[in-house]
């Protein structure tokens, strides 16, 4: 029987949850998530995951540290924005999800933290940034 190795493309069913238990995605009631080994698409631990898996096979508790996730969060990817330079039709709320667009004309989701007086705060780490991840995966298929 064959095991995924780097440059298969694989469909695996998956549950993410946090250390709490809570479930922060999953593929259930979806089609599996395709991807290729080696590509970058995922997550470095997920990857490293589903490497030697073979097809029916399913892992349970795999912990993949923040690190190995989406890195811990960044001061430098928290800004202030002045209010005159939010759009007229946007009333920021903390807690809301917003997009700015990226010098590279790419849009960039963010979260806002902080509405001030003059300037509301926007955070563009990764939700997930700082936080231990665990997952239940089932290699669905390799080809």
């Amino acid at each position: 029987m064959s095991v995924a190795k780097s440059g298969d493309a694989v469909k695996v069913h998956y549950t993410g949850t946090l250390n709490d238990g809570s479930i922060f995605d999953s593929s259930e009631g979806k089609d599996p998530l395709e991807f290729t080994l080696g590509q970058g698409q995922m997550i470095p631990g997920f990857e490293q995951a589903v490497l030697g898996m073979s097809v029916g096979d399913k892992k349970e508790g795999v912990n993949i540290p923040s690190a190995e996730a989406y890195g811990d969060p960044s001061d430098e990817m928290v800004i202030e924005v002045p209010k005159e330079n939010v759009p007229a039709e946007i009333n920021p709320e903390v807690g809301q999800q917003l997009a700015v667009t990226r010098p590279d004309g790419q849009p960039m989701p963010v979260i806002v933290k902080e509405v001030k007086d003059e300037a509301i705060v926007l955070d563009a780490n990764h939700p997930l940034a700082g936080k231990d991840l665990n997952f239940a995966i089932e290699l669905v298929s390799i080809g």
